[in-house]
């Protein structure tokens, strides 16, 4: 990757680290080192630098005070248009309906936020897979289904064949 991108990503890490809340310990995951993977997993795959941007600040929005104008005018409109598409809408209650609003609005934001989506739930499922978190890992089963549900037949990659495998590990 470029050099520019390396910098991008450390200022994304910096501006994380200002603005996302403390985690606690016992908390389900370590947020901020949680979207770090996200965003390196996206950067050693060699994925363009808004698909990684947007991955490593997937979480800003929900986790954080950071207000939307705030990415739009640190990281760019298509930075935040990713970012969105990957937020949480908190005002859906049902847990698998979001789940699915999630997924379905990722898929319709186009391929880079389904990447981005996709990324998150895998890093999920590491984190769960060795925390041996169960219902955790129920609920990333739930974001993998939701996600190969709204995904183009034609869109492929490893990313979305790493998440398959996680999906049949759980049958077993």
């Amino acid at each position: 990757m470029e050099k520019s991108l390396d910098i991008e990503f450390e200022r994304a890490v910096r501006f994380l680290a200002k603005y996302m809340p403390v985690s606690k310990e016992g908390s389900r995951k370590p947020i901020l080192f949680h979207d770090i993977r996200v965003g390196v997993y996206l950067y050693q795959k060699n994925y363009s630098a808004e698909i990684v941007l947007a991955g490593l600040l997937h979480d800003a929005l929900e986790w954080s005070d950071v207000t939307e104008d705030l990415i739009e005018k640190e990281f760019g409109e298509k930075v935040l248009k990713l970012v969105k598409a990957n937020t949480k809408n908190r005002l859906i209650e049902d847990s698998d309906e979001r789940i699915d609003d999630l997924a379905k609005r990722s898929a319709e934001a186009g391929e880079d936020a389904l990447i981005i989506r996709a990324a998150d739930t895998l890093d999920s499922f590491n984190h769960y897979t060795k925390t041996n978190n169960k219902s955790e890992l129920d609920y990333c089963r739930k974001n993998a289904e939701a996600i190969l549900r709204h995904k183009p037949e034609s869109l492929e990659g490893e990313v979305f064949g790493n998440i398959k495998k996680h999906i049949n590990h759980l049958k077993k």
